[in-house]
Protein backbone atom coordinates (compact mmCIF):
# COMPACT_ATOMS: atom_id res chain seq x y z
CA UNK A 1 0.00 0.00 0.00
CA UNK A 2 1.42 3.38 -0.92
CA UNK A 3 2.01 6.31 1.42
CA UNK A 4 -0.95 8.35 0.16
CA UNK A 5 -3.41 5.54 0.95
CA UNK A 6 -1.81 5.09 4.38
CA UNK A 7 -2.11 8.82 5.05
CA UNK A 8 -5.75 8.75 3.91
CA UNK A 9 -6.42 5.93 6.40
CA UNK A 10 -4.74 7.83 9.24
CA UNK A 11 -6.77 10.94 8.44
CA UNK A 12 -9.93 8.83 8.26
CA UNK A 13 -9.24 7.28 11.67
CA UNK A 14 -8.54 10.74 13.12
CA UNK A 15 -11.88 11.97 11.78
CA UNK A 16 -13.63 8.97 13.36
CA UNK A 17 -12.15 9.79 16.77
CA UNK A 18 -13.07 13.45 16.28
CA UNK A 19 -16.65 12.34 15.59
CA UNK A 20 -16.62 10.27 18.77
CA UNK A 21 -15.36 13.29 20.74
CA UNK A 22 -18.20 15.38 19.32
CA UNK A 23 -20.69 12.73 20.38
CA UNK A 24 -19.32 12.91 23.93
CA UNK A 25 -19.50 16.71 23.81
CA UNK A 26 -23.12 16.62 22.62
CA UNK A 27 -24.02 14.10 25.33
CA UNK A 28 -22.37 16.30 27.96
CA UNK A 29 -24.15 19.36 26.64
CA UNK A 30 -27.55 17.65 26.72
CA UNK A 31 -26.95 16.24 30.20
CA UNK A 32 -25.77 19.65 31.40
CA UNK A 33 -28.95 21.23 30.08
CA UNK A 34 -31.21 18.58 31.58
CA UNK A 35 -29.59 17.95 34.95
CA UNK A 36 -28.07 21.32 35.85
CA UNK A 37 -29.76 23.73 33.44
CA UNK A 38 -26.25 24.63 32.28
CA UNK A 39 -25.12 23.70 28.74
CA UNK A 40 -21.46 23.43 27.84
CA UNK A 41 -20.43 26.83 26.45
CA UNK A 42 -19.35 26.86 22.81
CA UNK A 43 -20.80 23.48 21.90
CA UNK A 44 -22.71 24.90 18.93
CA UNK A 45 -19.64 26.65 17.51
CA UNK A 46 -17.41 23.61 17.94
CA UNK A 47 -19.91 21.29 16.27
CA UNK A 48 -20.68 23.76 13.50
CA UNK A 49 -17.03 23.97 12.49
CA UNK A 50 -16.18 20.34 13.18
CA UNK A 51 -18.83 18.83 10.91
CA UNK A 52 -17.33 20.54 7.86
CA UNK A 53 -13.79 19.49 8.77
CA UNK A 54 -14.77 15.89 9.56
CA UNK A 55 -16.61 15.56 6.25
CA UNK A 56 -13.60 16.72 4.28
CA UNK A 57 -11.19 14.58 6.29
CA UNK A 58 -13.07 11.47 5.18
CA UNK A 59 -12.99 12.25 1.46
CA UNK A 60 -9.51 10.95 0.50
CA UNK A 61 -10.20 7.49 1.94
CA UNK A 62 -13.59 7.44 0.21
CA UNK A 63 -11.84 8.15 -3.09
CA UNK A 64 -9.12 5.53 -2.57
CA UNK A 65 -11.58 2.87 -1.38
CA UNK A 66 -13.93 3.42 -4.32
CA UNK A 67 -16.71 4.54 -1.98
CA UNK A 68 -17.67 7.73 -3.76
CA UNK A 69 -21.23 7.78 -5.07
CA UNK A 70 -21.73 6.04 -8.39
CA UNK A 71 -24.29 3.99 -10.25
CA UNK A 72 -23.20 0.39 -10.69
CA UNK A 73 -26.27 -0.83 -12.58
CA UNK A 74 -25.00 0.88 -15.75
CA UNK A 75 -21.30 0.24 -15.13
CA UNK A 76 -21.88 -3.48 -14.54
CA UNK A 77 -23.67 -3.77 -17.89
CA UNK A 78 -20.77 -2.52 -20.01
CA UNK A 79 -17.45 -4.19 -20.85
CA UNK A 80 -14.32 -3.55 -18.77
CA UNK A 81 -12.73 -1.00 -21.16
CA UNK A 82 -15.88 1.12 -21.05
CA UNK A 83 -15.97 0.86 -17.24
CA UNK A 84 -12.39 2.16 -17.18
CA UNK A 85 -13.41 5.13 -19.33
CA UNK A 86 -16.41 5.79 -17.07
CA UNK A 87 -14.15 5.65 -14.00
CA UNK A 88 -11.77 8.09 -15.67
CA UNK A 89 -14.58 10.49 -16.55
CA UNK A 90 -15.81 10.31 -12.96
CA UNK A 91 -12.31 10.94 -11.64
CA UNK A 92 -11.84 13.88 -13.99
CA UNK A 93 -15.10 15.38 -12.72
CA UNK A 94 -13.81 14.85 -9.17
CA UNK A 95 -10.56 16.57 -10.14
CA UNK A 96 -12.54 19.55 -11.44
CA UNK A 97 -14.63 19.67 -8.27
CA UNK A 98 -11.59 19.74 -6.01
CA UNK A 99 -9.81 22.21 -8.25
CA UNK A 100 -12.85 24.47 -7.95
CA UNK A 101 -12.86 24.04 -4.18
CA UNK A 102 -9.18 24.97 -3.97
CA UNK A 103 -9.75 27.97 -6.22
CA UNK A 104 -12.71 29.22 -4.18
CA UNK A 105 -11.39 28.35 -0.70
CA UNK A 106 -7.94 29.93 -0.92
CA UNK A 107 -9.07 33.59 -0.71
CA UNK A 108 -11.48 32.97 2.19
CA UNK A 109 -8.85 30.92 4.04
CA UNK A 110 -6.24 33.64 3.61
CA UNK A 111 -8.65 36.38 4.68
CA UNK A 112 -9.78 34.40 7.75
CA UNK A 113 -6.16 33.79 8.75
CA UNK A 114 -5.04 37.35 8.08
CA UNK A 115 -7.84 39.09 10.02
CA UNK A 116 -8.28 36.46 12.74
CA UNK A 117 -11.89 35.67 11.83
CA UNK A 118 -13.82 33.64 14.41
CA UNK A 119 -17.24 32.10 15.08
CA UNK A 120 -19.14 32.61 18.30
CA UNK A 121 -19.41 35.19 21.01
CA UNK A 122 -18.82 35.18 24.72
CA UNK A 123 -17.32 32.13 26.40
CA UNK A 124 -15.85 30.48 23.31
CA UNK A 125 -14.65 32.03 20.08
CA UNK A 126 -13.59 29.47 17.50
CA UNK A 127 -11.18 30.63 14.76
CA UNK A 128 -12.43 29.81 11.26
CA UNK A 129 -9.07 29.56 9.48
CA UNK A 130 -8.27 26.00 10.67
CA UNK A 131 -11.47 24.63 9.14
CA UNK A 132 -10.98 26.63 5.95
CA UNK A 133 -7.38 25.40 5.86
CA UNK A 134 -8.51 21.81 6.32
CA UNK A 135 -10.93 22.20 3.41
CA UNK A 136 -8.11 23.65 1.30
CA UNK A 137 -5.53 20.97 2.16
CA UNK A 138 -7.95 18.04 1.91
CA UNK A 139 -9.23 19.38 -1.40
CA UNK A 140 -5.65 19.30 -2.67
CA UNK A 141 -5.31 15.76 -1.30
CA UNK A 142 -8.59 14.79 -2.99
CA UNK A 143 -7.32 16.20 -6.29
CA UNK A 144 -4.13 14.15 -5.87
CA UNK A 145 -6.16 11.05 -4.96
CA UNK A 146 -8.28 11.25 -8.09
CA UNK A 147 -5.22 11.87 -10.25
CA UNK A 148 -3.40 8.90 -8.72
CA UNK A 149 -6.47 6.67 -9.16
CA UNK A 150 -6.53 7.53 -12.87
CA UNK A 151 -2.84 6.66 -13.12
CA UNK A 152 -3.29 3.41 -11.17
CA UNK A 153 -6.25 2.45 -13.32
CA UNK A 154 -4.56 3.09 -16.67
CA UNK A 155 -1.25 1.48 -15.67
CA UNK A 156 -2.94 -1.70 -14.44
CA UNK A 157 -2.03 -1.19 -10.77
CA UNK A 158 -5.65 -1.09 -9.63
CA UNK A 159 -6.27 -4.62 -8.32
CA UNK A 160 -10.02 -4.14 -8.02
CA UNK A 161 -12.17 -1.61 -9.86
CA UNK A 162 -13.78 -0.56 -6.58
CA UNK A 163 -10.81 -0.55 -4.22
CA UNK A 164 -7.70 1.39 -3.45
CA UNK A 165 -4.44 0.31 -5.04
CA UNK A 166 -3.07 -2.44 -2.81
CA UNK A 167 -5.58 -1.63 -0.08
CA UNK A 168 -7.06 -5.00 0.66
CA UNK A 169 -8.90 -5.39 3.95
CA UNK A 170 -6.12 -7.39 5.56
CA UNK A 171 -3.80 -4.40 5.23
CA UNK A 172 -1.20 -6.31 3.21
CA UNK A 173 1.37 -4.60 1.06
CA UNK A 174 0.84 -4.28 -2.66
Amino acid sequence: MNAAVKLARVIHIFSAFWTLALAVLIFGDVMGRQLMSQPIPGTKELIQNSVVAITFLQLPMAIYSGSMIRTTIFADAVPAPIRRILRTIGALLGLLLFLGLIWSTWPSFWDAYRIGEYEGEGALRVPTWPVRGAVLVISAFGLFAYLSMIIYDWTGRLEDEQAAPGANLSGGEA
